[in-house]
């Protein structure tokens, strides 16, 4: 089943270990596919001596991992190809103690404070590119936590449980077969969502650690990486503190326009931007939520879920945007349901359907094109009286059969059945007139809000949320910089956001210079 070329490179990445791991299976030995799919196993078994196979009788097909013998926790439903390939040999590996993605002492503490049996299913799909990074982030707690289990599950060989769930967005993650997570998700994250279900004390049982350095970067996006670079090769102590390396970023697929690299993707750019704060000493803190901050004073506060405070007299604010939401009423019970972020992950459920696109730029009309190969129609809403979308982009959207666009449209009103939206209400923003649009799913492309809400009564922002910033990125509190989407700097680019972070780093260092404490 798997490429000679990917084996030989499988047989590489695996050729370490030093850890036996047995793949336990239980499949119908007489069904053809659960034979088909043994073989899969079996070739990724064939490249190290520590790995084997064994099988038991059992219904579908389903294998499970064991660690020296001893349950890890970890299963998979369906065959882990795809995106999902990663995630098998990553369990190999972090089970191993060589992973890469492995979480700081603060983190791994949380998850094993974790206690109860607690047990977790993520369907996803081998096409999306988001459920990877979920999938990988439970199965670390997994391997750290015994009262944890994980099971992956391919949708698209479960439909029967995917019908039963209303599953209309991947990945989705049930706990105790309750909807704990949907879309994308970092461990931190999840984590998070786990301490809040259970209704666990994040602070309790970890040890509540202070952390100095001379400068401390608030995000890990393209802003924030660079302001850490910038400062560390000033010869600054730098500390990060990011909900994950690459922010916004990772949500991208196709990236063009960063001069000198003609093509890249988010996920790509993510890791090279984690490789090059890696060849620094700059301390990275991943996975934290920024829960309050002091700027009073010459040394600035800042503390994290878990316990976690960070002091420095510089503070470069870098926390990028999220996707902007409707506002609505009913709009969070339907998210995952009929209301979706990522044409590319949640699109294939709409195959020879009806859905909306909300947001006429660019994300919006690229949307539309790839929802317009697999969908029966796409109408795009823009609220502005034209499209906001480079013009070669508009010249393709308009050039399909099955879109339908229209401008100077609000959409104030949601309908549903209770467990999927079923329509939306749309009012003419020029004539007043008002209609009601019956529809499969809609995807919400309107761009971006601040990450600026635990800042905003420490810095003058915006009435949008934007940290207000002079032109070398000082705030409105003396030590206290912003930088890249987070701030004022019009035009929210990769690019700019890189310039920007380089120019705070810079501005602190100079201060440091001219202003001392």
């Amino acid at each position: 089943m798997l490429d000679p070329k990917i084996l030989s490179q499988v047989r590489e990445v695996l050729g370490g270990l030093s850890t036996s791991f047995t793949f336990v299976v239980e499949r119908d030995a007489a069904d053809e596919k659960s034979a088909e799919n043994s073989r899969f196993v079996e070739e990724v078994a064939s490249c190290s001596p520590k790995l084997d196979v064994v099988y038991r009788d059992g219904a579908g097909f389903r294998f499970s991992i064991l660690r020296d013998g001893q349950e890890t926790g970890i299963s998979f439903r369906g065959i882990p190809s795809g995106h999902e390939f990663t995630s098998l040999l990553l369990v190999l590996l972090n089970g191993d103690g060589k992973g890469r993605n492995l979480p700081d002492d603060a983190i791994t503490a949380r998850i094993r404070a974790l206690s109860g049996d607690i047990h977790l299913t993520t369907y996803v799909s081998l096409t999306c590119t988001n459920c990877p990074d979920v999938v990988q982030a439970l199965n670390i707690m997994a391997l750290l936590n015994p009262s944890i289990t994980h099971e992956t599950v391919d949708g698209a060989v479960c439909r029967d449980e995917v019908e039963r769930h209303n599953i209309q967005a991947v990945p989705s993650v049930y706990m105790g077969g309750e909807l704990l997570h949907v879309g994308r998700g970092t461990l931190g994250g999840l984590l998070e969502e786990i301490e809040d279900k259970l209704g666990v004390d994040p602070i309790a049982g970890v040890s509540k650690a202070q952390h100095s350095a001379d400068i401390l970067v608030l995000g890990g996006g393209p802003a924030g990486a660079a302001a850490a670079i910038y400062a560390a090769r000033k010869g600054q102590s730098v500390a990060l503190v990011a909900r994950r390396i690459g922010g916004q970023v990772n949500d991208t697929t196709a990236i063009e326009n960063i001069i000198s690299v003609p093509q890249t993707t988010g996920s790509r750019l993510a890791a090279d931007l984690a490789a090059h704060l890696a060849a620094y000493p700059i301390a990275v803190y991943s996975d934290r939520q920024i829960t309050g901050v002091d700027f009073s004073g010459p040394v600035k506060r800042v503390e994290t879920r878990g316990g976690e405070t960070f002091l420095a007299p510089r503070v470069i604010i870098a926390t990028g945007a999220g996707w902007r939401r409707l506002g609505l009423e009913n709009e969070d019970k339907y998210i995952g349901h009929g209301i979706h972020f990522c044409p590319h992950c949640d699109g294939p459920f709409y195959k020879g359907k009806d859905v909306v696109v909300i947001g006429g730029g660019n994300s919006g009309v690229e949307a539309a094109i790839d929802l317009a190969g697999i969908c029966r129609h796409v109408t795009v809403l823009e609220f502005g009286p034209q499209m906001r979308a480079d013009s070669v982009l508009q010249d393709k959207l308009r050039s399909l059969s099955n879109v339908t666009i229209h401008l100077s449209s609000q959409t104030f009103a949601l309908s549903g059945d209770g467990t999927r939206l079923t329509g939306i209400d749309v009012r003419n923003l020029n004539s007043g007139a008002e209609r009601h649009m019956d529809l499969d799913g809609v995807f919400l492309q309107i761009g971006l809000k601040p990450n600026s809400d635990v800042f905003r009564d420490a810095v003058s922002t915006t009435k949008r949320g934007e940290i207000i910033i002079d032109e070398r990125c000082h705030t409105s509190v003396s030590g206290v910089y912003a930088a890249g989407d987070v701030s004022t700097t019009p035009f929210k680019q990769i690019m700019i956001a890189m310039g920007e972070g380089a120019k705070a780093a810079l501005s602190a260092f100079e201060d440091s210079i001219y202003q001392p404490f």
